[in-house]
């Protein structure tokens, strides 16, 4: 369940990147440590941020809301996703109604500024007790009334002011109670 997060993403013949995440599950004054190596770089990158996720949803059917929104991120005409899947919204299923939920970005840091070059590495160390919202454990669909989720959000921004994405669900636990 705690495995490592290894991913390689990227835009055919212009960007590929790999990150990598000690693990998935963290206990709420943990700290997040990873790495990301840009492997081919075709593409002029101004700067790079990590953000700190929390998307709550609440009413009914929400086991099988969280099955149909899933971890991919959510697409605008002003945001790329990195080779993966995105969402409409909150309504991704038309068979699933009264479900309503709320994103909220919780932290968001710069972790790099520049153009980087093939073969750079760029360190990860978030720490989570840093974060100045109430973050709770992730809960998943409890009662099937609501879930509590928890996202790294990768993002590049090119030039042209272009926004490249990836999402990662991430689980939290409280380890001491009090």
């Amino acid at each position: 369940v705690n495995e490592p997060i290894k991913m390689e993403v990227g835009i055919e013949d212009c960007l590929h990147i790999e990150f990598e995440y000690e693990r998935r599950c963290f206990h709420l004054g943990d700290v997040i440590c990873g790495k990301i190596h840009f492997l081919l770089v075709r593409i002029k990158i101004k700067h790079m941020e990590l953000a700190v996720i929390r998307r709550e949803t609440s009413g009914e059917g929400v086991a099988m809301s969280a099955n149909a929104i899933g971890t991919g991120a959510g697409g605008s005409n002003d945001h790329n996703n990195i080779a993966g899947t995105t969402t409409t919204g909150s309504h991704a299923n038309t068979e699933i109604q009264n479900i309503v939920t709320e994103t909220q970005t919780l932290l968001k840091y710069e972790i790099m500024d520049g153009a980087p070059v093939k073969g750079e590495v760029i360190p990860v160390r978030l720490f989570l007790e840093g974060i100045p919202a109430d973050v709770t454990p992730t809960y998943h669909a409890e009662n099937h009334g609501f879930s509590v989720r928890y996202f790294l959000n990768l993002v590049l921004v090119d030039e042209e002011d272009r926004r490249y994405f990836k999402q990662q669900e991430i689980i939290l636990w409280r380890k001491d109670l009090g």
